[in-house]
């Protein structure tokens, strides 16, 4: 009887002792695996704060699997790197962007050189102005240097002009070019034109084919806009003020413009 009673015993307290080397084995695989993790990506930082989550894990007496630091420092590790990752390419999208934004500077200030040289060549410094600013190259050609009072055609000899422009437009292409047309305040009603918003649009259109007349031009990048009498330069109050506002303005427009630097559009001038 007393037998049975200590077999029961002793069934009753199962040697669990095997429970621990176990639990080590866990840990240590856990180990070797974050810091396989770690190792997959050199980062000096990473293994710093890795040493010191096994530091705090191992010195603490308290079981590995009962303990968040290990995990914790690997979600942290994850987060770090992908806004490592995620700064990088910021920074590599804005050094792009600068290396970009220097070409084309350097492309708008080349074409302005060859357009003043024309000018100078021709003997036209009264009827072209050129003007490089932090929105565009804007190109003001005087009414007079192409069209006859009151007519959209374009002179003879002014086509010359808006060929040579168009080649040398050729060679930077990928810009987008605006061609306005602008009138002074003096109203106009004939058989062809009906207001000044028709007579500066016509002329904006015609001195525009003539440049697409270069089939190296890609006309989706271009457009034409008539404003009247509306965006006046000088006041038209003067026959020279008047002068100034009856005019062709072609706009090659940047492709990076920084918005602290862009230039509006400029005020009406009191009349």
């Amino acid at each position: 009887m007393s037998k049975k009673h200590r077999s029961e015993h002793h069934d009753e307290h199962i040697d669990e002792s095997w429970l621990i080397p176990y639990a080590d084995l866990l840990t240590l695989l856990l180990a070797l695996f974050i810091v396989l993790y770690a190792m997959s990506s050199v980062d000096a930082k990473k293994f710093e704060d890795m040493s010191k989550a096994f530091n705090i894990a191992f010195n603490s007496g308290v079981n590995v699997l009962d303990n968040t630091t290990i995990m914790e420092t690997g979600r942290q590790m994850d987060d770090a790197d992908k806004n490592n990752r995620k700064s990088s390419d910021e920074a590599k999208k804005k050094e792009n962007r600068e290396a970009l934004m220097k070409q084309e500077q350097q492309d708008l200030e080349e074409l302005k050189k060859q357009l003043d040289k024309y000018i100078q060549t021709n003997g036209m410094t009264t009827q072209l102005d050129t003007k490089l600013n932090q929105s565009q190259l804007m190109i003001t050609i005087s009414d007079n240097a192409l069209f006859a009072s009151g007519s959209a055609v374009v002179k003879p000899e002014a086509r010359e002009l808006a060929v040579a422009i168009s080649t040398m437009f050729g060679k930077y292409p990928g810009y987008e070019i605006v061609v306005s047309g602008h009138t002074d305040n003096e109203p106009i009603s004939t058989s062809d034109f009906k207001s000044n918003w028709d007579l500066s649009s016509s002329r904006a259109i015609r001195f525009m084919d003539i440049l697409l007349s270069n089939k190296s031009l890609d006309p989706r990048l271009f457009s034409a806009i008539g404003y009247g009498e509306h965006r006046p330069v000088e006041s038209n109050d003067t026959t020279a003020g008047r002068a100034k506002n009856r005019r062709v303005e072609v706009s090659i427009i940047r492709k990076f413009v920084d918005p602290e630097n862009a230039v509006s559009v400029p005020a009406t001038p009191k009349q």
